[in-house]
């Protein structure tokens, strides 16, 4: 049986981990102590205790929650372009359903790639490039005349800014200590907030303007809702350029043997931070961490191997962890809570809008009346059907959007905002499995009450509340940051999520076909599937074996101290 003993020891007066006995599989004992540590020499996360926290990780914290906004504002700004694009595009209901998840299917096909490159090659070398390509894309996009040149670009969109979009939490995450890392994850989260927020904002500042811009060589007229396209992808931009004077991960450089870059790295972060000349910085060597010291094998290939080949075996090498004794359970358990979340977040909140119009429609012509919100979807469904099969009602085009769908998009975003800096806060005292249940299943609760409830207006607002579960992933992924080690840590944030993303494009599809001839059973399966995915969280535990020494063979701890 395991036994695990906190015995914190100082050494060069740094707290050290120290392995003592272990049991090798088969019944042999064994001794595994990590190597004395010579005068100036630390482990990884000691030493990145001594730069502090200061103006570096603010600024580092700023940059990452903007690469965070800049996926949102690229996949879901989609959402406000499509109703008054339609003169322009002439989108059938199918073609726009499809444009609405054809974001997410890029970032579901490339997330696996970004995490096994972000793993072998460096976080930065994956982020820095893939925003500044998908910013390109984004500009091409905005001249699309057609349905199959929008629906094509947008893809390869999706395909980029998936680089940044779960890296960006292990490279945060490896720049801060045990102690601020869950902070710092929240405070970036809470800049993405802050990014959806001001999303609507931005939307009806640029696409309810009256201008135009004729481009005849291009066989287009340029509307603001094409430029309301471009301003979304800034972010990716300026973070993407700024990432030319962030440097990568120093315990990425560590795990791949290069000391000496990651220890100047700590050397410029210890000056930011402290205003200390760098030679001032106390420790010259850096050793790795005990959960960095498995750095995964290499294996010898012809010369004359495929190509592809190569690659695929490589990123199987790279995933087939995640998926063995030691971490199938916690992947399986991430990757399915992501789904659940992601299909509600994104596949309800696809037609927030759409509901939220028939609604105030409804309490503008009965101001007195009571219903319930289905049926107030229903009833707009029905005379919707009415007009179409009405040949001699000439179809209204949209240019502009009501101020109320700003309003009270603008109100969600608000309470994502609140709700990420009041997690920030309290995530380290309450911990993130409660947090996560009590953020899921009180949105899955408020979803299925929402259908009950007779006053348009409290349905809605408990709509909205439902739609607050996305609150959930980014405590997840928190979490997902410190249960794998270096060497695993972006490969299981990107395949956590492409789950996740997979659960939007499901989402959306699957809300689109109940919504308005099944309304409450697209609420309340939406509800149901949180407070079962709340549940789920208590069901992941850390590894016990994430700190053992050998890379080889399973090993179960008799005493482990630190880590």
């Amino acid at each position: 049986m395991c036994e695990f003993k906190d015995k914190p020891e100082c050494v060069g007066g740094a707290e050290k981990s120290k392995l003592n006995v272990a049991t090798i599989e088969g019944g042999n004992n064994g001794t595994f102590a990590p190597k004395e540590l010579s005068k100036g020499t630390e482990y990884y996360e000691s030493a990145l205790g001594v730069t502090t926290f200061g103006k570096f990780n603010y600024l580092l914290i700023l940059i990452c929650g903007l690469i965070l906004a800049n996926v949102l504002l690229e996949t879901l700004g989609i959402s406000f372009v499509l109703p008054v694009s339609q003169c322009d595009l002439n989108l059938t209901v199918q073609e726009r359903g499809i444009m609405s998840a054809i974001g997410f299917a890029g970032i579901i096909s490339s997330s696996h790639l970004w995490g096994f490159l972000a793993d072998t090659t460096g976080r930065r070398n994956i982020i820095r490039p893939t925003l500044l390509i998908g910013f390109f894309i984004t500009v091409l996009s905005s001249f699309s005349t057609n349905f199959w040149t929008l629906v094509i670009l947008r893809y390869l969109n999706g395909f980029c800014i998936s680089g940044g979009s779960a890296t960006v939490y292990a490279y945060l995450g490896e720049f801060h200590t045990q102690k601020n890392r869950s902070r710092a994850i929240m405070g970036s989260a809470f800049i993405f907030g802050v990014g959806a927020m001001l999303m609507p904002a931005i939307a009806w500042l640029f696409i309810n303007q009256e201008w135009r811009l004729a481009l005849p060589f291009l066989g287009l007229t340029y509307k603001p809702w094409r430029l309301f396209m471009v301003v979304c992808g800034v972010p990716g931009l300026l973070c993407g350029l700024s990432l030319f004077k962030i440097p990568e991960s120093p315990k990425f450089l560590l795990s791949q043997g290069q000391e000496e870059k990651c220890l100047d790295i700590l050397k410029n972060i210890y000056h930011i931070n402290t205003g200390k000349p760098k030679e001032e910085f106390p420790i010259s060597h850096v050793t790795e961490d005990l959960d960095t010291s498995n750095r995964p094998r290499t294996h010898e290939t012809n010369a004359n191997s495929n190509a592809l080949v190569v690659l695929l075996r490589s990123m199987w090498t790279q995933t087939q962890p995640l998926f063995n004794r030691e971490y199938a359970r916690t992947t399986i358990l991430i990757c399915t809570i992501q789904f659940f979340i992601f299909c509600t977040s994104n596949g309800m909140y696809m037609w927030f809008p759409s509901i939220l119009n028939s609604v105030a429609e409804f309490m503008s012509e009965y101001p007195n009346n009571s219903t319930f919100i289905c049926d107030v979807v229903y009833a707009k469904q029905k005379a919707t059907l009415a007009i179409e099969l009405d040949e001699s009602i000439e179809q209204v085009c949209t240019e502009k959007l009501e101020i109320s769908t700003y309003q009270h998009s603008l109100i969600l975003e608000v309470l994502y905002a609140v709700g990420f800096a009041l997690i920030g806060g309290i995530i380290n005292s309450v911990g993130k499995r409660l947090i996560l249940f009590i953020c899921l299943a009180a949105c899955g609760v408020c979803g299925v009450v929402a259908i009950f409830v007779s006053q348009p207006m409290v349905a809605i607002y408990l709509y909205v509340i439902l739609l607050l579960c996305g609150l959930g992933i980014n405590v997840l992924s928190a979490a997902t940051v410190e249960l794998y080690p270096t060497r695993l840590r972006a490969m299981a944030v990107c395949i956590s999520l492409m789950m996740g993303r997979l659960g939007s494009v499901v989402g959306a599809n699957v809300v689109g076909a109940l919504i308005t001839n099944h309304c409450e059973t697209a609420f309340i399966t939406s509800g149901v599937s949180l407070v079962i995915a709340g549940f789920m969280g208590f069901l992941i535990v850390g590894n016990k074996n994430k700190g053992q020494i050998s890379p080889e063979r399973r090993v179960s701890l008799i005493s482990m101290t630190g880590n």
